[in-house]
């Protein structure tokens, strides 16, 4: 996992360089954008089920497994932006999720 963090940290610094928003508005912006991403998976399998009638079947599940992935490293990315210790704070709350769930 450390490369997936380094990478998650690579991210967040470029993202960071590159915005003249406050840090404030930053977290914020990196909040909404997890909102628009998730929204972009609902696109997809309403896109690959052909739910809407007027534009039939536009997408594939591989492209529902794409969306996804770009929610979790948008998530990873927000955290990061919240803490400089993202790793840690996620890592401890999947084993919170683990414990309570996996208990059997």
């Amino acid at each position: 996992m450390d490369e997936t963090w380094d990478t998650v940290d690579r991210l967040h610094a470029w993202l960071a360089g590159a915005s003249d928003r406050s840090p404030e508005q930053q977290v914020l912006l990196r909040m909404l954008k997890l909102s628009e991403e998730v929204g972009e998976v609902a696109q997809a399998v309403i896109g690959v089920t052909g739910h809407n009638p007027r534009k039939g079947t536009t997408h594939t599940w591989q492209d529902v497994e794409s969306e996804l992935c770009d929610v979790i490293v948008t998530a990873m990315v927000a955290l990061r932006t919240l803490t400089p210790e993202a790793e840690d704070v996620f890592a401890a709350h999947l084993g919170r999720i683990a414990d309570r769930s996996l208990r059997a």
